[in-house]
C-alpha cells in the first residue's frame, strides 16, 4: 500500500513544478509514454461520463508541416487578418487585477529575453514560436464536438490539467497554448478535423531546455487568503 504522505508529496511536486515551458530539447518522447499520459489523464471527471475530449498527436513531418503552414499565415499581415478565434478565451474588457497579472507575466518574459517594449519585430517572432510548438518533439491539438456546452469545457480543462501533471510525473514538461485557436481553419484542413468539431487549444510536450533563459520564468500566484473565503 502506498504511504499517503509519500503519495501527497509526489502529487504536490508534480503540480507545483508544472510551468509553461517555451523552449524544448529535441529529445524524442516515446509513443508509449504519450499513450500512458493520455490514458491516465482520461480519468478526469466529466458530467455523466461524457468524456468530451479528442486529441491529435503530432510529431516529425506532420508537426513540421502544420507549423510551416500556420507560420506562413502568421507572418503575412494580410493573411493573418483573415483568421479569427472561434471562441473568446479572454475578456473583451480588461479590469484589475487580471490586466495587471497579464501585463506582468508578459513583461517578465520579454525582460528575460531582452525584448524591449518597442521591439515589435522580436515580440512577433517570440509569439510565433508558439506555432513551432517551441521546438518540442510532440505537439498536441485538442478538439471538442460543437454540440457540447459550457460544462463540457470545464471537464476539458480538468483533462488538460491531468495531461500536464502526468507529464511532470514522468519528468516531462508542457506548454498549453490558446494561440492555436486563431488558425483553426488551417488546423482543421491539415488534420482533417470534421466541421462538427472545433479546436480548443494546442499543447507542446517534451523535455525542457535547461539552458533556455525563458524557461527561468516562474509566475507568481496569489496566496490562499487572496482568493478564498471560509464560511463556518
Amino acid at each position: 500500500m502506498t504511504d499517503p504522505s509519500t503519495a501527497a508529496e509526489a502529487v504536490d511536486a508534480a503540480i507545483g513544478s508544472r510551468r509553461s515551458i517555451r523552449a524544448f530539447l529535441p529529445t524524442p518522447v516515446p509513443r508509449t509514454t504519450i499513450e500512458a499520459i493520455l490514458q491516465v489523464a482520461a480519468r478526469a471527471p466529466s458530467g455523466t461520463n461524457t468524456q468530451p475530449w479528442k486529441v491529435h498527436v503530432l510529431s516529425g513531418a506532420a508537426k513540421q508541416d502544420l507549423s510551416r503552414r500556420i507560420l506562413a499565415a502568421y507572418d503575412d499581415p494580410a493573411e493573418r487578418a483573415t483568421h479569427r478565434e472561434e471562441y473568446a478565451y479572454y475578456p473583451t474588457e480588461w479590469v484589475a487585477p487580471y490586466i495587471d497579472r497579464r501585463r506582468k507575466v508578459g513583461w517578465d518574459l520579454y525582460g528575460l529575453l531582452g525584448i524591449a517594449k518597442t521591439d515589435k519585430a522580436r515580440m512577433h517572432a517570440q509569439h510565433g514560436r508558439n506555432y513551432a510548438f517551441f521546438d518540442a518533439p510532440v505537439g498536441l491539438i485538442f478538439t471538442i464536438d460543437r454540440i457540447m456546452q459550457q460544462g463540457s469545457w470545464l471537464d476539458y480543462g480538468m483533462f488538460l490539467q491531468n495531461i500536464m501533471v502526468a507529464a511532470r510525473a514522468r519528468g516531462l514538461d508542457t506548454c498549453p497554448q490558446a494561440a492555436f485557436t486563431q488558425f483553426h481553419r488551417i488546423i482543421e484542413k491539415q488534420l482533417g478535423i470534421p466541421a462538427a468539431e472545433m479546436v480548443v487549444c494546442g499543447m507542446s510536450l517534451g523535455h525542457a531546455d535547461p539552458a533556455a533563459v525563458e524557461n527561468g520564468l516562474v509566475t507568481e500566484r496569489e496566496p490562499v487568503a487572496g482568493f478564498t473565503r471560509f464560511h463556518e
